[in-house]
């Protein structure tokens, strides 16, 4: 009997020893006696790669920015002087000491002159904006251009026209491209005159990633405009027997 009761008390003392640690380990955290390292991160693991795809809602705000291509933020006009003739080489009989002097005259006539003087007036941009909205699978742009325009020597108060081009595109893809003739009245010929010019009517399709780019400048290169006249057709001679 005393063994069954020793036994008994044995038993049930290394059961609630089992339990004891059981539980500290449970409550020591990463620190526990039970603690077997599942579930640990590592610290020097890399974190997950981000999902690269754009939200809807992202894509809803998108808006292309304007940019102001190298070359197309100024346009400077000037007065036509006559040509000055070219300079004439006296012949001295000697081959190389004329070929030598007709070199210095080429390369003084090929030196561009200065022309401060003629300048009619100088216009810049100063600034682009733009303004989005989306509709129909469309998307409608509005591109603002501000800059001012600084009259020269040969300037007179008047109307002068800037050719002022906007254009939206998508890799190489032209979606949109469209030449203004701006024009603007300057009258005092001492200071300079601040400009806004809108293009509100860019209309392109709808982006499906943050791809556009939009150009707002000058286009010195542009085409002029011509009028075509009606030609006149010549009265032919009555036949004669």
């Amino acid at each position: 009997m005393a063994f069954r009761t020793f036994s008994g008390r044995f038993l049930a003392g290394l059961a609630l020893t089992g339990f004891m640690l059981a539980a500290a380990g449970c409550q020591s955290g990463d620190n526990g006696i039970l603690n077997l390292g599942i579930g640990k991160k590592d610290p020097t693991a890399p974190p997950p790669p981000q999902d690269p795809k754009i939200l809807a809602s992202q894509l809803q705000a998108y808006c292309p920015r304007v940019t102001v291509r190298d070359g197309t933020a100024f346009f400077n006009t000037y007065a036509k002087d006559a040509q000055k003739p070219k300079p004439k080489v006296k012949r001295t009989g000697d081959a190389a000491l004329d070929a030598a002097a007709q070199a210095e005259a080429d390369a003084a006539a090929g030196t561009p002159p200065d022309e401060s003087a003629n300048i009619i007036y100088q216009a810049s941009v100063s600034d682009v904006t733009r303004d989005c909205s989306r509709a129909n699978g469309q998307l409608t742009m509005k591109i603002a251009v501000a800059g001012k325009i600084v009259p020269g020597p040969k300037f007179s108060p008047g109307t002068i026209t800037m050719p002022i081009r906007t254009a939206v595109m998508h890799g190489t893809e032209v979606l949109y491209s469209q030449l203004h003739q701006y024009q603007v009245q300057v009258t005092d010929p001492s200071a300079a005159t601040q400009f806004v010019f809108t293009d509100s009517n860019v209309v392109v399709p709808e982006p499906t990633a943050q791809d556009y780019q939009a150009f707002a400048g000058y286009d010195e290169n542009a085409p002029k405009v011509t009028t075509d006249k009606p030609k006149k057709h010549r009265k032919k001679a009555a036949a004669t027997n």
